[in-house]
């Protein structure tokens, strides 16, 4: 009888904590272009990078940071190409395979049709990624991606609910097999 206990208890979590790994959601990525640089008179922080306005000012020393190119990507598989582009930059991203902690991607920075910049880097689901481009007028262009781990949205609220429901039923079929042992 114990055995059995046992093994059926052993079952439902196995199957419980199966469903609750397969509920990840797509994620979406923020790419930009940005111009940093020091003005008399700074424009306020977009809307976009203002979860890392503190970050950037110190990292780079410059007061306004204006968005010159921009896109906004949904990674299902882990595998997505896109293109963020101004008038005389773009980013492609090659997001070339998903891990626990993030995305391993391969960025090319063009500069009208000549390519100025390739690496390959990871993506993490914790923290920007920011990258140093070249210097353009009187500011530096930056290269800023992030991911809707920076902004919690619905989806990521209804996995952690998901996850505790989990735990609770695990719980309480754990006291309820434990009554029914002598």
């Amino acid at each position: 009888m114990r055995n059995r206990a046992f093994f059926i208890a052993t079952s439902v979590v196995l199957m419980m904590g199966a469903g609750a790994v397969s509920t990840r959601a797509a994620q979406i990525v923020w790419s930009g272009l940005i111009i940093a640089e020091n003005v008399e008179q700074p424009a306020p922080i977009p809307p976009e990078l203002s979860q890392i306005e503190q970050t950037l000012k110190e990292l780079f020393g410059y007061n306004q940071f204006q968005i010159i190119g921009q896109s906004r990507n949904t990674l299902k598989t882990g595998e997505e190409d896109w293109l963020a582009s101004s008038k005389y930059f773009s980013l492609a991203v090659d997001a070339q395979g998903e891990s626990e902690s993030g995305y391993a991607v391969n960025l090319k920075l063009y500069k009208e049709k000549d390519l100025l910049l390739e690496t390959n880097t990871k993506l993490s689901r914790q923290s920007p990624l920011v990258v140093k481009g070249p210097l353009v007028g009187n500011g530096q262009l930056l290269l800023v991606l992030v991911t809707d781990d920076e902004h919690p949205n619905e989806s990521q609220h209804r996995t952690r609910r998901h996850s505790n429901v989990v735990v609770s039923a695990v719980r309480r079929f754990t006291h309820a097999v434990r009554g029914l042992l002598p």
